[in-house]
């Protein structure tokens, strides 16, 4: 799609550990990152490609789910774009972030921008979100923190993994974070 539109595609990538080693090979001007694959996943490669300068990172990914966007946007990708997104629209997108621009898939710019006005809001302590959480959001909050994944969260807790997802999005919100991630190193912060 992108080469019958005149983008050049200089590699692939099945997983992102072969995606990180592409871009320090190839030095594409933008890489086209998957966030789900065998291996290594998306959002770590992109934060070792933007940490090394290697190239800027375009996220196109099935899902839309707030870690996922959150986790690739605190990764430094550049944009973030849905696969359901048109051709135009993706070449709009390969072309923006190749010439230093940011590209944002309409699907999840809401959610963005009330996470960053929220991050933008000065915390009296750091200790007053923490109080807020509901003692259900303090287990799942500790299972952020051990790193436990949605499925692990639902069976080690006994909720279904949709409810664990609405348990993350209220613990992200509450605490102001934008990733879980992020949600774990405040915490870190604050026990520390």
């Amino acid at each position: 799609m992108l080469e019958s539109h005149g983008v050049a595609v200089v590699g692939e990538a099945a997983d992102g550990e072969v995606a990180v080693r592409n871009a320090a090979a190839l030095r594409p001007d933008v890489v086209l990152m998957d966030l789900r694959m065998p291996g290594r996943d998306g959002v770590s490669a992109t934060r070792e490609i933007v940490e090394r300068g290697l190239s800027d990172v375009l996220v196109l990914t099935s899902f839309d789910e707030d870690e996922l966007v959150f986790g690739a946007i605190g990764a430094g990708a550049a944009g973030f774009l849905l696969k359901t997104a048109d051709a135009a629209s993706l070449v709009a997108a390969v072309r923006a972030v190749a010439s230093g621009d940011g590209a944002l898939d309409p699907r999840v710019t809401r959610r963005a921008l009330a996470a960053a006005a929220l991050a933008a809001k000065p915390s009296t302590t750091a200790e007053a979100p923490l109080s807020a959480l509901t003692a259900r959001e303090q287990e799942v909050l500790d299972g952020i923190v051990c790193g436990w994944s949605n499925a692990q969260l639902a069976q080690r807790l006994g909720i279904s993994v949709p409810t664990v997802k609405t348990h993350v999005s209220n613990v992200l919100a509450k605490l102001g974070a934008r990733s879980r991630s992020h949600a774990a190193a405040l915490v870190r912060r604050i026990d520390g």
